[in-house]
């Protein structure tokens, strides 16, 4: 009888030892992310959280210029800056807030399968697709970065009767890329945390 009872307490040994090991492995598993990791994805997201709800006001502006020029029209004393304008305003709301589409996860994306899969899956699938947006957004980078040294070179303007200067929004173009990209590194990280099962803690609304 004694003998059952010290191999049952030998038995509950053992299975405790495993728990206590388990428990151990999930505790190192939590730290699998540097700390400097998730800081950096936290202030990438909030950075262009802000950047994106300032850029939502722009559509109050878009409006107000849009209103002028109808108004101003209506009034026979038509303007010849308010259409160009509403294109410049229009320019920096998307690339000022494409960062912050990409955090919310707006972007079109065809989920016939996508759907169906468990978010591991989809964070595995995503670490591949987002080296393609890296590339698109580098070369468009690339290309913006020069397209705006020639505009601050050259005093490049637009063609027209109002002649605006073409420098400033190519400017906040860069920057909306480079948002983006950063944005970009964010995600591939949280991907990369899903997939460790060590997700990043999601920010708070």
């Amino acid at each position: 009888m004694q003998d059952r009872r010290h191999r049952a307490k030998v038995a509950r040994g053992i299975v405790g030892g495993v728990h206590e090991g388990l428990a151990g492995r999930t505790r190192q598993g939590a730290a699998l992310m540097p700390r400097w990791i998730v800081a950096y994805v936290q202030g990438v997201e909030a950075l262009n959280r802000r950047v994106g709800r300032f850029a939502m006001l722009l559509l109050f502006a878009l409006m107000g210029v849009m209103l002028w020029g109808a108004f101003a029209r209506a009034a026979l004393t038509p303007q010849i800056w308010t259409d160009e304008m509403g294109q410049f305003i229009l320019m920096g709301y998307f690339m000022l807030g494409g960062a912050y589409a990409l955090q919310l996860g707006s972007a079109v994306r065809m989920d016939l399968f996508y759907a169906t899969w468990s978010d591991r899956t989809k964070a595995a699938v995503d670490l591949v697709t987002i080296l393609c947006l890296f590339v698109y957004l580098g070369v468009l980078l690339w290309g913006g970065i020069e397209s705006t040294q020639y505009a601050l070179e050259y005093a490049e303007r637009r063609r027209g009767l109002w002649r605006p200067y073409m420098a400033p929004i190519k400017i906040v173009m860069c920057i909306g890329i480079v948002l983006m990209i950063l944005q970009c590194t964010a995600i591939f990280l949280r991907d990369l945390s899903r997939v460790l099962r060590d997700p990043i803690p999601e920010p708070a609304a």
